[in-house]
């Protein structure tokens, strides 16, 4: 049995990270399925300009009232409590600028061309959220290229161009018009979908469905 599982998702989500870990999990769940895990681009706010913005300044405005401040508050303690039980460092405070995501989104599908996207996205999430460095940063980019065997060269060069940006564009347009309207979620064989970082016993399910039934053939 094989499913291939697109995880559509955001290198400045913090339930992306967990949503990772889950999925990952979850395929452990099942070794009788073959599992081809893809990941795929999602802008949560693609009007963040390149150099990104004041991530404090950001944040203030996006949850203003008292009780978007409440819930936030108690979105962040979850997140430090789940991951804190699942092996994921969130260290919010550290975190400086809220950057673009975009050219962060080119690094994984340059490394997915290698075999490399879930190291991509792992290095991504810990520089961002744990060691609150700018992502969106090109600079950036080529260091952690360079720490999952990516040629820094290449990826600098490749950075200074369009490359690839009419392929990501079309993939989040793709999504965005498939109705994917929250990160993460999780497309099985294009048929199933579940959305948010659900436990990795649920994505376990999930995936034995997709298994259970394939694609019709045309």
């Amino acid at each position: 049995m094989s499913v291939v599982i697109e995880m559509v998702s955001d290198l400045v989500c913090p339930w992306c990270w967990l949503g990772k870990h889950r999925i990952e999990a979850a395929i452990a769940m099942v070794p009788e399925v073959n599992v081809q895990l893809l990941f795929r681009p999602y802008e949560l706010d693609p009007t963040i300009p390149a150099g990104g913005v004041d991530y404090k300044d950001y944040m203030r405005k996006a949850f203003s009232s008292p009780e978007a401040k409440e819930r936030s508050g108690a979105m962040r303690q979850a997140l430090v409590d789940y991951g804190e039980a699942e092996g994921i460092p969130y260290r919010f405070d550290e975190i400086t600028r809220r950057p673009n995501s975009f050219d962060a989104h080119r690094i994984v599908h340059w490394a997915q061309g290698q075999h490399k996207g879930g190291a991509a996205k792992e290095a991504l999430f810990r520089a961002f959220f744990h060691d609150g460095r700018d992502i969106g940063d090109h600079g950036v980019l080529v260091d952690i290229a360079r720490q999952i065997d990516l040629d820094p060269t290449i990826v600098a060069d490749l950075l200074a161009t369009d490359a690839d940006v009419v392929t990501i564009r079309a993939e989040e347009k793709f999504f965005r018009e498939l109705g994917v309207g929250g990160v993460p979620t999780f497309i099985a064989n294009r048929q199933f979908a579940a959305q948010g970082a659900e436990t990795a016993e649920k994505l376990a399910r999930f995936i034995r469905h997709a298994a259970d039934h394939p694609p019709q053939a045309a």
